[in-house]
This record gives C-alpha cells, sequence and structure tokens, in this order.
C-alpha cells in the first residue's frame, strides 16, 4: 500500500512563494513518475508539474512554466514543487501522485487518470 503525504500549503500573498513537500510510504518515488496536479474550487483538477521515473525530466503546465520547480530527493523519498512569484489564480488543493504503472518512464503523463495512488492534498491560497 502506498500513501503519500502532501504538507507545506498556506496563505501567502501575490508574488510571494511556497514549497510543498509529498513524502511516500510503501513506494519509493525513484524510477517512477510522480507529479503535482491542482484543483481550484468549482474546476477540474489539472496537471501542474511532473518529474519523470528514468532520469528526472521535468515537465510543466504552461501556466506554472518559469515559476515552479518539480524536484525529487531520493534520499528522504521527497518530491518538492518550488513555487515561486505566486498569483490568486494559483489558489486551489495541490496533490501529488505516482504513476505506478510507468517504471522508468522517461515521460510524465498528464493525465489524471494514469496516477493511481494520490496524497490527501494541502491547499495554496494567494491573495491578491
Amino acid at each position: 500500500q502506498v500513501q503519500l503525504v502532501e504538507s507545506g500549503g498556506g496563505l501567502v500573498q501575490a508574488g510571494d512563494s511556497l514549497r510543498l513537500s509529498c513524502t511516500a510510504s510503501g513506494r519509493t518515488f525513484s524510477n517512477y513518475p510522480v507529479a503535482w496536479f491542482r484543483q481550484a474550487p468549482e474546476k477540474e483538477r489539472e496537471f501542474a508539474a511532473g518529474i519523470s521515473g528514468s532520469g528526472g525530466n521535468t515537465y510543466y503546465a504552461d501556466s506554472v512554466k518559469g515559476r515552479f520547480t518539480i524536484s525529487l530527493d531520493n534520499a528522504k523519498n521527497t518530491v518538492y514543487l518550488q513555487m515561486n512569484s505566486l498569483k490568486p489564480e494559483d489558489t486551489a488543493i495541490y496533490y501529488c501522485a505516482i504513476d505506478v504503472n510507468r517504471h522508468l518512464s522517461s515521460s510524465v503523463s498528464v493525465s489524471r487518470g494514469a496516477y493511481e495512488y494520490w496524497g490527501q492534498g494541502t491547499q495554496v491560497t494567494v491573495s491578491s
């Protein structure tokens, strides 16, 4: 059984930074694609950023490209999402997820259906 736990969310002002963490138990992150999704009120859950299982290729939604950075610390079995220059439209619940069906894949799926395990989410609120 895989458990993912996110942390690091909070209330910040526009232009501020936050770093989200996602720690796994029951499965190591290395060699599996991991992604951050986010869901704003009354909107669909959407892909924000992902890191591949093969060697650290990273992918970003256009809306966060240049502001967010996803990274993996294998020693801590933790994936981070560094979020800079936050905007009010970044307000959402942020979820991490692992794709256990794409071992050593060099790519990352942007589809929610590809991810079998999800964390409980952490709220990020950006005020203007």
